[in-house]
């Protein structure tokens, strides 16, 4: 893992007592966001430190794609969204990660991508939420989850 990318590092330090890791998968892990200024808002981390998905082997990122969707459908069975958004950026961080938005009926730009919600932009990186409803939104995302792997 290179020193220098920051998803490297922060997978390092994951342990099953991370308050906002969901689960660790074949190829990444699901992790809800730092900012839960938007209601289950979760990253499908991949374990491998790739720029694009071409760069991973054909075999791992069709898993890699597979998992990612069962990460979606666990978010949109326990959110209730009215719309999920997708999206794979590595503008920033160069480290395949999926970040997987919930929309809700009352977001304020509702046919914008959150990049154009400028109440999500000015939310803290680490959102502060109240301990026990991260663990209970944590602990809902794992059981539906746990039901699509098996």
């Amino acid at each position: 893992m290179p020193s220098d990318c920051e998803i490297c590092r922060r997978i390092e330090r994951m342990t099953p007592d991370n308050p906002y890791l969901v689960a660790e998968l074949d190829t990444g892990y699901a992790v809800l966001a730092d900012n839960q200024h938007i209601p289950g808002y979760t990253i499908f981390v991949s374990k491998t430190c790739a720029r694009e998905l071409h760069d991973l082997p054909p075999d791992i990122r069709s898993r890699f794609l597979d998992e990612m969707a069962l990460v979606a459908q666990a978010v949109f069975r326990t959110f209730a969204p009215r719309k999920l958004n997708y999206e794979l950026l590595g503008n920033s961080v160069a480290h395949l990660h999926w970040h997987i938005f919930p929309r809700y009926e009352d977001d304020p730009n509702p046919r914008w991508p959150v990049w154009n919600n400028d109440e999500f932009l000015r939310a803290p990186p680490v959102t502060p939420i109240d301990p026990a409803e991260l663990a209970h939104r944590r602990e809902q995302l794992q059981r539906a989850l746990a039901q699509l792997l098996r």
